[in-house]
């Protein structure tokens, strides 16, 4: 007992010292690219969301952190400009289709990027890459302008820490206008007219994070590409791709966004880890080897399977096939299951990319199968077929 007290005592004791030592170093600077609207970190853009009113005077500024989609889809945004301003963004398909739809009604879209995903590179052709010319990119930053005579292209911004450096290697130049070039005159700016709307597409978010902003040439760069958007009363603010989404916050990930708590957080981990090895060491008895138990699961569905069918319980089983499949759009799909009508129908086609006529032959199915009281062999088998197609075309 007096050798684990002097263990004890040396190990309280060099904590101590170390949590003493690690409160009193210097913070060092957090140079992650987050981009994120809470962040006064340099790569953050805190200032940016602080002084949108002083770009957009008189709009409403609405922040969203939820996809795409749900944003358009299911809150219904119109006349509206969208901005997404993020290291990198991968769109699903059902975003892009409905951000397409979206920019036909008239809207306008800016994105501002390093990377624009592959549905992007797809359907528009784009591709970015990086400026590796080390005296701009290591010292000063890669210096860029805009092309409109009306905003001076011979005035380059400058800002440094390797922005600008990154430029759109591959673009569809018969469809896009140039809005603006690097030094070296590859394109890092540039517009796409889709439908009544148009989408603005700039390779360098950088250039609106908090160090550019505290910075002249930063400022003005920031507020002349985003004056760039036709005036709208509602800016919609995106902090989905900065920040997650709001509906599956942990309270895990707070407590770990403090250093200190992360920190007090791996070292009680880390002791709990010591007691347990030492406790091992010294009270462990032998484990005797158990068996482990068979895995019996297909015996059990071909047993329930077999007493079904002797039955002869269609309307059971069809039933709770159903009751499954909801289930699943509920869970997996994020779909309100309560009504299978033509909203459900419509929403249903446009989340999966089903076939619209094989939805609405799908979901009349569900619901005849639903009020029915006596189901026979050949509507069973039609059910099942209908279960298995969906599957497959949700793919």
């Amino acid at each position: 007992m007096k050798s684990l007290r002097a263990y004890l005592i040396i190990g309280g004791a060099l904590l101590v010292v170390y949590i003493i030592a690690q409160f009193n170093r210097p913070t060092p600077i957090d140079w992650t690219a987050t981009l994120s609207t809470k962040d006064k970190i340099p790569y953050g853009a805190y200032i940016l969301y602080d002084r949108l009113n002083d770009i957009f005077p008189g709009d409403t500024i609405v922040p969203y952190r939820r996809p795409v989609y749900n944003v358009i889809a299911e809150d219904s945004i119109k006349q509206s400009s969208y901005v997404i301003i993020c290291h990198d963004i991968e769109f699903s398909k059902p975003d892009y289709n409905q951000l397409e739809k979206y920019l036909k009604k008239g809207n306008d879209v800016f994105i501002a990027a390093q990377d624009f995903g592959t549905l992007f590179e797809k359907n528009l052709g784009i591709t970015t890459n990086t400026e590796n010319y080390f005296k701009f990119t290591r010292n000063y930053g890669m210096p860029v302008s805009f092309v409109s005579p009306y905003l001076n292209p011979k005035k380059t911004y400058a800002i440094g820490k390797g922005m600008g450096d990154i430029y759109f290697s591959k673009f569809d130049t018969t469809k896009a206008t140039i809005l603006g070039k690097d030094i070296k005159h590859h394109a890092d700016f540039i517009k796409y007219t889709i439908g009544k709307g148009s989408l603005y597409l700039l390779s360098n978010p950088k250039f609106f994070s908090n160090y550019s902003l505290l910075k002249p040439q930063g400022a003005e760069y920031a507020a002349t590409a985003l004056s760039f958007i036709k005036s709208t009363k509602k800016i919609t603010w995106d902090q989905y791709y900065t920040q997650g989404d709001d509906e599956n916050g942990s309270p895990m990930r707070v407590f770990l966004s403090h250093p200190e708590l992360e920190w007090a957080y791996y070292i009680a981990i880390f002791s709990l880890l010591i007691f347990v090895l030492y406790e091992i060491k010294r009270r462990q008895r032998i484990i005797p080897v158990i068996e482990p138990l068979s895995n019996s699961t297909l015996e059990f569905v071909n047993v329930v399977g077999q007493v079904y069918y002797e039955k002869r319980n269609n309307d059971n089983i069809a039933k709770k096939q159903v009751l499954y499949l909801l289930s699943y759009l509920r869970d997996e799909c994020q779909l309100k299951t309560n009504k299978l009508d033509k909203e459900f129908t419509e929403t249903l086609t446009a989340k999966l990319g089903l076939d619209p006529d094989f939805a609405n032959d799908f979901v009349e199915f569900l619901h005849y199968i639903n009020v029915q009281d006596r189901i026979n062999d050949k509507e069973l088998i039609h059910l099942n077929k209908l279960i298995e197609q969906f599957y497959i075309q949700s793919r």
